[in-house]
């Protein structure tokens, strides 16, 4: 599979955790949003050790590289965004908390182009301005 075709999957999969987590984490018997964390990133700790297993990589090489501090920091950043994010599911609706998260597609694009080096296209620019407003069209009541 190509790298889009990774995108689509991802996309349909990432669709899901939201509504997912927004019906476990309120109501009767709700999971706290910090546990259910816990568990949905511990299926995503397992699932990795299982594809890590299945496709021989090497994750002793990759702990020593000088690479790992970006991935640390990634981390740190995964950590925090997701915590905040099952946090703000538990508190408010999925229609305004998934769009504003799902900023981080346009923001990340800014960082590309500003701290990358990726090329800044006036298609780019159109998009990430129609993407802004998208998601203040979606999230301001």
């Amino acid at each position: 599979m190509n790298y889009i075709s990774w995108a689509v999957v991802a996309l349909g999969a990432y669709s899901l955790v939201a509504p997912l987590m927004k019906v476990a984490t309120t109501g009767q018997e709700k999971i706290p949003s910090d546990v259910a964390a816990l568990v949905a990133n511990t299926v995503l700790v397992v699932g990795t050790i299982g594809v890590i297993a299945v496709s021989g990589q090497s994750v002793t090489d990759s702990v020593v590289s000088s690479k790992l501090p970006y991935v640390l920091g990634a981390g740190v950043c995964l950590a925090v965004g997701i915590l905040s994010y099952y946090r703000a599911l538990a508190l408010g609706p999925v229609s305004i908390v998934a769009p504003i998260f799902g900023m981080f597609l346009a923001v990340s694009s800014v960082v590309g182009i500003v701290a990358l080096g990726e090329p800044l296209t006036v298609r780019k620019v159109a998009g990430i301005g129609l993407a802004v407003l998208a998601i203040a069209l979606v999230s301001i009541d």
